[in-house]
């Protein structure tokens, strides 16, 4: 198989998951928090925004309602809400990159800005599974085992599924396979799921 039908393989079976009752009531979990990560390879990006958007449409067709967060998107808005991105553009022009990452980091804030909106946007739209998406745009602002650390204690009465761009050792996170994320052990591969 090449890469594309992998592709497509690979989220025939992720709907295959997702679309089981056991799934969605979070079967099988023995306490642990729902969160799962979808690892994929970089140059895949355009056709899995692609399947994201497909496996998205399939579930709602069958009464499951997804809600997809990009982290990118929500940043952007995050920044234009409290700073303005004209001015977040004049800082990283006059500043060094270690003091303009840390004003972006402080102005997405994950603990009282980035997650309090992701909440927001699952009670708005009460998706019986969430996605995220955009972690490697977000990177090195935004780490993803930042999101699923502070995500544990506000999202645990539905199944998370990241899509990653890297991989996903079951212990560590290795993003685009050559930037080590941290390591993080509280989420399943979905890749492992058994049926």
């Amino acid at each position: 198989m090449n890469s594309s039908e992998l592709i497509v393989h690979k989220f025939h079976d992720i709907h295959r998951i997702l679309s089981t009752e056991s799934f969605l009531k979070m079967d099988a979990l023995g306490g642990e928090i729902p969160f799962w990560i979808s690892p994929y390879s970089i140059e895949d990006q355009a056709q899995v925004e692609m399947e994201i958007k497909n496996l998205a449409k399939k579930l709602l067709n069958e009464g499951i309602p997804t809600l997809t967060i990009d982290l990118f998107r929500v940043s952007c808005k995050l920044v234009e809400q409290h700073i303005g991105l004209e001015r977040m553009f004049e800082v990283e022009r006059k500043k060094d990159k270690e003091r303009f990452r840390k004003a972006l980091q402080s102005t997405i804030n994950i603990h009282e800005r980035l997650i309090p909106e992701i909440v927001a946007e699952i009670q708005q739209h009460s998706p019986k599974i969430l996605f995220i998406k955009g972690v490697g745009s977000v990177y090195p602002f935004i780490r993803s085992h930042n999101v699923l650390n502070n995500l544990q204690s506000a999202v645990k009465d539905i199944p998370t599924l990241m899509f990653f761009p890297g991989i996903y050792s079951g212990q560590s996170l290795n993003l685009f396979g050559m930037l080590k994320d941290d390591n993080y052990y509280r989420a399943f591969n979905i890749d492992d799921y058994k049926l």
